[in-house]
């Protein structure tokens, strides 16, 4: 289990209660609760059916912290509801990338599991082949807006600095962080640039 996990279970336990915390979108419907673990060998049975191997940290998650739950926007989906995507090939002259859903196993090209719901045809989605596995990316499926690769190396560093930018009061685009003074006054103030 990566040592990380009991930092991130405590910064989680907190947060509902924390005095001057930001607004996450969406966190009125999982309420930072966490759904059971996941069983290994049912993150077995998922990396056999989809020919994939999930990111240790997003694996470690899954089964040591909770399967589905409190994340940025509406929350964690389960694994067996995540869906494997291809980003769309970038063609010349036209607009951002988005993404095509891959309908059977297959280890061609770069692989990415939609792990969050963002809402409409947003994707919250992680790198499992190529050269972003283990990466978070947020993307639009029709190609509305381009891909935003995360800074963070993985997906415990990603949830952990929602976690940090929530605790602090801070504006997150990227995470939809609303801080409580652009909560309470949302026309006085603009949002931070993406971090």
């Amino acid at each position: 289990m990566d040592s990380r996990i009991p930092r991130l279970r405590r910064k989680l336990a907190r947060i509902p209660y924390a005095p001057g915390r930001s607004h996450s979108f969406g966190e009125e419907r999982h309420e930072f609760r966490l759904g059971p673990r996941l069983a290994e060998d049912r993150a077995n049975a998922f990396e056999a059916e989809h020919d994939v191997e999930l990111p240790q940290p997003y694996r470690d998650f899954l089964t040591n912290v909770g399967g589905s739950g409190a994340s940025p926007y509406y929350g964690l989906i389960p694994l067996e509801d995540c869906a494997l995507f291809t980003m769309n090939p970038k063609a010349s002259g036209t607009g951002p990338r988005g993404f095509s859903r891959a309908y059977r196993p297959t280890r061609d090209g770069h692989l990415f599991l939609h792990v969050i719901e963002p809402g409409c045809s947003d994707l919250v989605l992680i790198g499992v082949t190529g050269p972003l596995t283990g990466r978070m990316l947020i993307g639009n499926a029709d190609g509305f807006w381009g891909p935003n690769v995360s800074s963070a190396p993985d997906f415990l560093a990603w949830y952990e600095r929602w976690l940090d930018h929530m605790a602090a009061g801070m504006d997150n685009r990227a995470l939809q962080l609303t801080s409580p003074r652009l909560h309470a006054h949302p026309h006085r103030y603009r949002l931070a640039p993406k971090l």
